[in-house]
């Protein structure tokens, strides 16, 4: 039925016409896409972006679909927690003594009580991937603090 009918008002309707519907449908599509994305842009695009831009980086060795989530968990809570920054450039921080142990656990994605095999293990893969001599992009802010991370739970829970 609804076939028919769309049939039928392009058999009837002129080319003008149809042009003219097609180009309200776009303009009114647009408009309401850019309202959606107005209003949830901030979460919509930080994947999508982040997955465009990491080509850029140049990483050594490649970077896997599950590397890449990990590296994009870590940067959005340093990002929330105020400890990173797009926009710092090559104002290397001084390495802070004030992060929190269950901070320094969340950066390096380990749980409270795991061995600290586990804690060096997590450390060295991070690393291998932020590692300021291997990659050709200023990673320096963020390889500190995730020695930082890694420093502060071997002294607070192996010393």
């Amino acid at each position: 039925m609804v076939l028919y009918l769309l049939l039928n008002f392009f058999a009837k309707a002129s080319s003008k016409k149809i042009a003219k519907g097609i180009r309200y449908l776009i303009f009114t599509v647009g408009i309401i896409l850019a309202v959606i994305l107005f209003l949830v842009g901030r979460y919509a695009f930080s994947i999508p972006i982040l997955i465009f831009l990491l080509p850029l980086l140049k990483l050594k060795g490649g970077i896997g679909l599950f590397q890449l989530f990990q590296l994009w968990r870590l940067i959005s809570y340093l990002r929330q927690t105020g400890r990173y920054s797009f926009r710092s450039g090559t104002n290397y921080s001084k390495a802070s003594s004030n992060i929190s142990l269950d901070e320094a656990y969340n950066i390096l994605g380990c749980k409270k009580g795991c061995s600290k095999a586990e804690i060096l293990s997590s450390y060295k893969s991070i690393m291998s991937r932020l590692h300021p001599d291997k990659n050709d992009t200023d990673t320096t802010k963020l390889a500190q603090m995730v020695s930082e991370a890694k420093e502060t739970i071997l002294k607070n829970d192996f010393s």
